[in-house]
């Protein structure tokens, strides 16, 4: 059986507004295992997006504790920090955030200079992702020479470039048509069989291609194992069995 490689303990994160304290994330408790592909579904402002971003060190709990890769994260220093985002964790934006100037084949291997990985080598390595993401033909085409479904797949191959264990995807497909978001969520499936992915999205038909569905309302997770040998009501845990691989 896989390991939890993140564990969540009473989690909360909370904002002052107009004298009134709003609790975006309220007292989550919550285990990831090591590898396969987590979807996170809710409506606008339940929480999603503020909970990926404290996964992946981009924003500090109020209380509890997140321990991702055996790092508790929300106790690290900056210089901890930044190489935890640099070493462990790989992120997939809604806008896709390439660098315009640079082609696929240098977006990509950006973050391994980052990391001090010799030219040759982190060349090599962007080659060889965006060809098995069918970009091959694609590697000296700028951002706005590709479609938005081939910038969103320079955009994972850049995720993955430093082979984190977990991926974080934003609401991956929010910019695309449904043919171009199927493909995304596939190459993701793909990726997932090799680390963790956790998938903010809204799509809950995209959602289902994930090995565990979690919803989120008011901050709060609406998600249960299900039980050996009793039929899963999904109006009631909401969460969404593995599919057969």
């Amino acid at each position: 059986m896989n390991s939890a490689l993140i564990e969540l303990r009473g989690v909360s994160k909370s904002y002052r507004k107009g004298g009134e304290t709003i609790d975006a994330i309220a007292d989550i408790d919550l285990e990831v295992q090591e590898t396969g592909m987590v979807a996170v579904v809710g409506p606008s402002g339940s929480g999603k997006s503020t909970l990926l971003h404290m996964l992946g060190a981009m924003d500090r709990p109020t209380r509890g504790e997140i321990n991702v890769a055996g790092q508790v994260v929300n106790r690290l220093s900056q210089g901890e920090l930044t190489r935890f985002r640099r070493q462990t964790v790989g992120f997939v934006f809604q806008t896709f955030n390439l660098i315009p100037n640079l082609t696929a084949l240098e977006n990509v291997a950006l973050p391994m200079e980052f990391n001090s990985v010799p030219k040759a080598a982190r060349l090599n390595r962007a080659k060889s992702l965006l060809e098995r993401f069918q970009l091959g033909s694609r590697l000296k085409h700028r951002p706005r020479e590709l479609s938005g479904g081939e910038m969103q797949r320079v955009a994972i191959a850049r995720a993955v470039a430093n082979e984190p264990r977990l991926v974080l995807a934003d609401e991956p497909t929010g910019n695309l048509d449904s043919r171009s978001g199927q493909i995304i969520y596939e190459v993701l499936r793909e990726i997932s069989r090799e680390r963790t992915v956790i998938v903010v999205t809204h799509a809950e038909d995209l959602a289902r291609l994930a090995d565990r569905v979690i919803h989120i309302r008011d901050g709060k997770l609406l998600d249960a194992p299900p039980t050996p040998g009793l039929p899963l009501d999904r109006n009631e845990l909401h969460l969404v069995q593995p599919r057969a691989i």
